[in-house]
């Protein structure tokens, strides 16, 4: 397998519990099917700041894979970080057979970039993928008719300038947080790596969304955005009301269910209220 996965399986009970990680371990495949989950920017799948650790609890009752994209996590380097090829493992990794996930796949579980790729990965092979959950979806083209979104894909397309050579990811990486009003987390070797990955990513308002597949699957779609209303105004303005349209218009155009969360990181903020979402959605 190219990527890195982590495993979490908790149901023999706290006390039994392993975490298991690898890219060739066995999943026992039990009457719940796995999720797997695909990350943002600057992060990981286990990450606690921006990844999925908060939603270890769901191990509970099924296994979970958290998937690293390449450049991140445990995953090998990559030149340039790619939504296409990000699809092509995240289909690779619901395929692999070391994996035992079964017939039918597992629940798919993606937040920002990570988001793309999963619907990307959807559409390539619906019959692997049982559902299709969103946080926060990056995906602008999807909703370029929406007037806010058409506004930032005019200004990214016209006018994004190239990150400088001389910034650093750690540079990067407080631009990117404190320039918005948000705490900067450590700038750990783990997280820089991240942060120089991002920097390299391919730009996400290059990526088609097929969304006329997805609808042709039929798979049931969850979307889950912030409400935004205490986030820092220029980071509001910038960034929450453009993925709120995006979430918006996803959810009309998949014919899926929107799931509103106090603040603007719904799943590290209020892991509660959307893990319980997600043990509804699957069940």
């Amino acid at each position: 397998m190219t990527v890195h996965v982590t495993v979490w399986d908790d149901r023999e009970g706290m006390a039994g519990s392993r975490v298991r990680t690898g890219s060739m371990v066995p999943v026992t495949t039990a009457a719940a099917a796995p999720a797997l989950f695909v990350h943002n920017i600057f992060t990981w799948g286990s990450d606690s700041t921006y990844g999925f650790a908060a939603q270890r609890p769901l191990a509970d009752s099924r296994p979970l894979l958290l998937m690293d994209r390449q450049g991140y996590g445990g995953s090998p380097d990559v030149v340039r970080s790619d939504f296409d090829v990000d699809a092509g493992d995240v289909v690779e990794v619901l395929g692999d057979e070391s994996l035992a996930l079964g017939p039918g796949g597992a629940h798919l579980v993606g937040h920002g970039n990570g988001a793309v790729a999963a619907l990307i990965a959807a559409a390539r092979r619906p019959d692997l993928v049982r559902s299709l959950a969103l946080i926060q979806p990056s995906a602008f083209t999807a909703a370029a008719h929406h007037p806010v979104v058409a506004g930032l894909l005019d200004r990214v397309r016209d006018g994004a300038p190239d990150i400088p050579e001389s910034v650093t990811p750690e540079q990067y990486l407080r631009a990117s947080t404190e320039g918005l009003g948000l705490d900067m987390p450590e700038p750990t070797p783990r997280r820089l790596r991240a942060v120089a990955t991002s920097m390299r990513e391919r730009p996400i308002w290059e990526a088609d969304i097929p969304l006329e597949a997805i609808r042709g699957a039929a798979l049931p779609v969850l979307v889950i955005c912030g409400t935004w209303e205490h986030a820092p105004a220029a980071y509001r303005e910038h960034v929450g009301l453009p993925l709120t349209a995006v979430a918006e218009s996803l959810t009309d155009s998949l014919g899926g269910q929107l799931l509103r969360v106090p603040g603007y990181y719904p799943h590290t903020q209020e892991p509660a209220l959307v893990n319980a979402a997600l043990r509804e959605f699957w069940d």
